[in-house]
This record gives C-alpha cells, sequence and structure tokens, in this order.
C-alpha cells in the first residue's frame, strides 16, 4: 500500500533518517516509538507529503488515502458548530444533502419535471452514499470521544485547543482513509475516550500509524512496532509487550558486540600509546591506527530501564496531616464541582487523580495548592512544603537562561555536580546543560520543569500531567524518581502505566464528591471490573471525615516511631554518603589501572585489578544496604 525506499532526510546537515526503508500493508496496526527528537512527527510529515525526502522515495499505491492528525490543527477556527465540522468528512454526502435542500424548496413554488428528475437522482445517489446515516455517525463518534450531546450545535471557535483536536480527531475517524497517522492523539484524552478510541482503533479497517507515548495506548491498539533509532526504522512484529521482550534479546547481542569492540579499540590505543615512539614498531603502529580509522562502529544501547537513583533531600518533613479538606463546595456559576465533600492527604500518600476531563481534576488540584478560593475549610498541615508542576509551569521559564542556570535558580542548595547528575537523569548530558531554554522542544522544556519540581526540597508534591510529552525513557526516570521520593504527592494523568507504577491510593470525583479506592491502580481496575454494580454502590468508598478522639489519652504515642524513623533516615544519609566517596575511588582506581605502567607490569595490573574488584563488592554492599534501609522507611 504504501512504500519507503531508502530515505534520507537532513535538517541544518544533521541526519534524521538515512537509507531508511518501511513497507506498510493495507491492515498494518504500527507504532511509532522512539526518543524525543528522533524523527517520529518528522517521518509522519514525510509521508504525508509536508516535507520532501532529501533521497530516496516514499510511493503510495493509488487507492491509497492519507488522514494525519497533527498538532498543527490546534490553531484551526470557524464559526460552524462541531457537529458540522465533523460532518466535513462526507464532503460529497454533505454536498448533495445541500443540493437536494435547495431544491426543496424551489419546488414550494415552482414544481416542474427537471426539479422532481433531479432530486430523484440526488436522493438515489444520496442513498447510496448513506448519507441519512451520517450524522448518527458523527454525533456517536464525537460523543464517544467526549462531547456532551448539547456541545454538538456549538461553534468550534467556542471549545479550547484540546477540544478541538477531539473535533479534528472525529473528522478523520469518519473519513476512514486508507491509512490513518495519529501524532500523540492521547494528549487531550481523558481516560474513558482513550479506551473508546483503543476499541474503534482495534476495529478500524485500514492501516494506523500511531505515535503515542502511552505504551498502555500503543499496547492495546497496535499489532507491529517500528523503532526511530539511528536514522534508520526497525521493525518488530508484535505489540509494545513483545517489542521490549525482543529489544532485550537484540540489545544483548549489541550490548556484547559493543564491549568487545571497545575492549579492542582500548587494546589497540594502549598499543599504539606504548610504541608510538619505537622505530621498529613503526609499522604495526601505522597499521592499528588506520584499523581504527577504518573500524566500522558498534552503537551503545541505550536502557530504557536504566536505574537512576535520586537523593531527594527535604529541609525538614512534614507533619502527619498534609492537608485536610472539610465540608469543600465549589461551583462556577450554576456550574457545580465539588458540593460538600471531605477529603484527607497523610504523609507519605501517593496518589492519583483520574477520571474524565470536565469533572475538575485540576480545579481539586488548584484547591489543594491554595490558589482556588472555595466553600468550606482547607487546613494545611504542619511545616508542609509545596513543589507545584503543570504545563503552565514550561511558559515560566525563562527563555534566555541556560538549562543549568535555570536549575541554579529553582532556590536549590545542590551544588553544579549534584545538578548535572540530576540533569543527566533527565538526559541531558555534557554540553546539553548549556543549552538556551528558547532552543528545546515541548518534550525538553517538561524535563527541565520536572526537574526543578524535584529539586525544589518541597515534601508534598502537586503534579499535573507530568508524562505529557515525555518520552519512554524519560517517563520512566520520573517513575523511579517518584518511588523514591519519600514524601507526599498527588498526580493527575491519564496515563494508565505511569499511574500502575507511582500511586498508592486512587482518587476520583463522583456525583460532585471526593472518592477514593484505598490501593493502586492495577487493583482499582480489577475492582471496577469485578463489581457487579456501579459506581454509586454501596460498597464504594467514600472519603469521610474521621471521628475525633473523645479523650486526650486515646491519641496514639509515636514518638518511638518517630525516633525510630529518624535513626534510619540518618543511616539512609550515611549510607549515601559512603556510596558517593566510593564511587570516586573507583573512579580514581580506573584512572589508575588504565595507566600504560600498570598496564605493561603484570604483577602490578594484577594487584590494582584486585583492589578494584574489592572496591566494586563493597560497592555492591552498600547499594544493597541502601535498598533494604529505603523499604524500611517506606513501611516506615
Amino acid at each position: 500500500m504504501l512504500a519507503i525506499n531508502n530515505l534520507s532526510y537532513y535538517i541544518g546537515g544533521r541526519a534524521i533518517y538515512e537509507n531508511a526503508s518501511l513497507h506498510i500493508k493495507p491492515k498494518d496496526k504500527i507504532g511509532l516509538i522512539g526518543l524525543n527528537g528522533k524523527g517520529k512527527s518528522t517521518l509522519l510529515k514525510l509521508i504525508h507529503g509536508d516535507y520532501q525526502p532529501d533521497t530516496g522515495s516514499i510511493s503510495k499505491s493509488n487507492e491509497c488515502t492519507l488522514g494525519f492528525l497533527n498538532q498543527d490543527l490546534l490553531s484551526y477556527l470557524t464559526d460552524d458548530s462541531i457537529l458540522s465540522v465533523a460532518m466535513q468528512a462526507f464532503g460529497e454526502t454533505v454536498d448533495i444533502q445541500k443540493q437536494i435542500e435547495v431544491i426543496l424548496k424551489k419546488m414550494e413554488t415552482d414544481y416542474t419535471d427537471d426539479l422532481v428528475t433531479k432530486l430523484a437522482k440526488l436522493q438515489e445517489r444520496f442513498e447510496a452514499l448513506d448519507g441519512y446515516s451520517m450524522q448518527a455517525k458523527a454525533e456517536e463518534i464525537l460523543e464517544g470521544i467526549g462531547f456532551k450531546t448539547a456541545d454538538l450545535v456549538r461553534p468550534l471557535k467556542e471549545f479550547s485547543g484540546g477540544w478541538r483536536m477531539r473535533v479534528m480527531l472525529a473528522k478523520l475517524l469518519l473519513e476512514k482513509p486508507s491509512l490513518l497517522m495519529l501524532d500523540e492523539p492521547t494528549n487531550h484524552l481523558d481516560l474513558p475516550s482513550i479506551e473508546w478510541i483503543e476499541n474503534y482503533l482495534r476495529n478500524y479497517e485500514g492501516a494506523v500509524i500511531v505515535v503515542s507515548h502511552d505504551r498502555e495506548f500503543i499496547n492495546n491498539t497496535v499489532s507491529k512496532i517500528v523503532e526511530v533509532a539511528h536514522t534508520v526504522l526497525t521493525m518488530y512484529e508484535g505489540n509494545y509487550d513483545f517489542y521490549l521482550q525482543e529489544k532485550g534479546l537484540r540489545s544483548e547481542i549489541q550490548k556484547n558486540a559493543f564491549e568487545n569492540q571497545q575492549q579492542k579499540i582500548k587494546q589497540t590505543e594502549r598499543f599504539i600509546e606504548r610504541f608510538r615512539a619505537k622505530a621498529t614498531k613503526a609499522r604495526q603502529v601505522q597499521s592499528r591506527v588506520k584499523a581504527l580509522e577504518r573500524m566500522d562502529l558498534v552503537e551503545d544501547v541505550v536502557d530504557e530501564n536504566a536505574a537512576v537513583n535520586f537523593k531527594f533531600k527535604f529541609k525538614q518533613k512534614s507533619g502527619r496531616h498534609v492537608i485536610r479538606l472539610e465540608n469543600l463546595s465549589k461551583s462556577y456559576g450554576d456550574l457545580s464541582i465539588l458540593k460538600d465533600t471531605t477529603a484527607h492527604i497523610e504523609r507519605g500518600d501517593k496518589i492519583a487523580l483520574i477520571g474524565a476531563n470536565g469533572k475538575g481534576k485540576s480545579t481539586l488540584l488548584r484547591i489543594i495548592a491554595g490558589t482556588e478560593p472555595i466553600e468550606g475549610d482547607r487546613e494545611e498541615g504542619y511545616n508542609v512544603i509545596r513543589g507545584f508542576y503543570a504545563q503552565h509551569q514550561l511558559e515560566a521559564l525563562d527563555v534566555n537562561n541556560e538549562i543549568l542556570e535555570e536549575l541554579k535558580q529553582a532556590g536549590s542548595d545542590k551544588t553544579e555536580l549534584e545538578l548535572r547528575q540530576i540533569l543527566g537523569c533527565f538526559l541531558f548530558s555534557n554540553d546539553d546543560v548549556f543549552k538556551k531554554i528558547k532552543v528545546l522542544s515541548g518534550g525538553e522544556k517538561s524535563r527541565v520543569a520536572l526537574s526543578k519540581t524535584l529539586i525544589s526540597e518541597a515534601n508534598f508534591l502537586l503534579l499535573d500531567e507530568p508524562t505529557n510529552h515525555l518520552d519512554f525513557i524519560s517517563e520512566n526516570i520520573l517513575i523511579q524518581a517518584l518511588q523514591q521520593y519519600l514524601g507526599t504527592f498527588i498526580v493527575v494523568s491519564h496515563n494508565r502505566h505511569f499511574v500502575s507504577q507511582v500511586a498508592n491510593k486512587i482518587w476520583y470525583i463522583e456525583n460532585h464528591e471526593i472518592k477514593e479506592y484505598p490501593g493502586n491502580y492495577d487493583e482499582y481496575v480489577y475492582w471496577r471490573r469485578s463489581s457487579a454494580q456501579n459506581l454509586e454502590d454501596d460498597s464504594h468508598k467514600k472519603i469521610t471525615k474521621p471521628a475525633k478522639s473523645p479523650a486526650k489519652k486515646n491519641k496514639p504515642n509515636t514518638s518511638s516511631n518517630d525516633k525510630a524513623l529518624t535513626q534510619a533516615e540518618k543511616e539512609l544519609g550515611d549510607v549515601e554518603q559512603k556510596i558517593a566517596e566510593l564511587e570516586v575511588n573507583i573512579k580514581k582506581q580506573e584512572d589508575h589501572m588504565a595507566d600504560p605502567m600498570i598496564y605493561g607490569n603484570p604483577d602490578a595490573l594484577l594487584r590494582a585489578n584486585e583492589e578494584y574488584q574489592a572496591l566494586k563488592q563493597e560497592l555492591r554492599n552498600l547499594n544493597t544496604r541502601w535498598e533494604e534501609l529505603f523499604n524500611h522507611l517506606e513501611n516506615m
């Protein structure tokens, strides 16, 4: 249906694609994945014809039609209703309907045989195109992706960018192109809408290419994965779970080849360095120099599951009660969001606030942050230090700052080395930290803003859609950071994999009340699916105000627990310091072992290696102890 052959495309002399090839069959369901900035959206624009390849070709069959959902469509505005915009998908059918309406109007005063004949032909064609059901189809899809029936007659221009994007998605789905290309379709969808789209795409008759950083969405909709990496396209026959398994096997082979080659390079370089000045070895030295120049280098493997260690430091720990909302009500005019509801956030809670758009999740987050006026009581606990991440934080970045400079201004006491280590975790390495904010992509700005939030020394984080614009590696890093975070947080997210990895409680808003499931996301989903009744069942757990202790003597004594917690935290800090010192010593030992004088002395090299292995074993022991202490603290 569509063939990409030996495609090359350059931006500013940098190769985005080089001799890349891909063949798409009529019913392929493809997930296009890869790191941010590697060319996923560029490939879709090349296929669509917005960009032209420098070399190679993109050819498609005559019957192949394209539909492309991209972020540029956010700027489209019109006074037409969203139903009318969606029905533009039925171009010929809508045009015939208008002609029929004009003829019917004429026939009120001019009833002629010619008009009757013309009307009959138009009605026959209209029926053949299934015109009588086109409005019902448009309404079904618009309501499926979250619009209310009353919204369908409202002008498109009245809706926000995210909702306008949904209308354009509905229009594309109604057009039913042979190849449907979707660039980050879930960024503007809530969970019910995501699930509806998943089901639609699974049954879609044509081919689909999806670019998405929502791994659950990818896993549930595609049967093939195409990875964009190293300027080429690599196909994996299976969904995302299969890709992870197969990629692991391929990566292991590639990693071994890379390490073997690196060892060979080091040995060759040491030989060259040692014998460069000896005339008797000149020919051998030159031979090895040329061999290095001709060597086809094996790329190292980028590990998406690489472990990171965030050393969170709090100036002070919050009290047991972080936020208490009592008899809370919130409305905008006649629109009621929350009504006489109660909720408590305790120290150590890791809450995911989920649900459909329009229920008030972002409003509730602002209420918790103390920036939204309410009816009722909001009480913030002792020593609570808030850190807030939302998409508008990207605009708050100083575009003239360098990345490292921006983090230095975040109010942290961390050294430049510590800040660079944190930026390295978020894929800003070496000279990347000196890039200006203004030249960064949306995903890169998100990583900078998240870094600032995580180093703020806040003991209570509020995170609004933090995974938007993050690729899988960055998302995995954020997951690990939050798993290691010893404070409290509440996160709004529609990313199911992310939520399942970080939350120990689930909140959602129903019937204007805050409701809680006291477990992780997977348990919550199982409970919802296995429940014989709907969400209003009496077994549903509502957050209620706990009864006050009738007497002071009933208040639990936590002094011993606090003492044990303080002692464990101190030991954890000591172990972290020892690990840092040991890592420095290991680096020094590695430099020592790389010395040609040591390398040329077998006895000295043996002793140095024994010392090195002892240091490595001590580091493994300390890391094991750190994990034990960390798990102990989490349980406490």
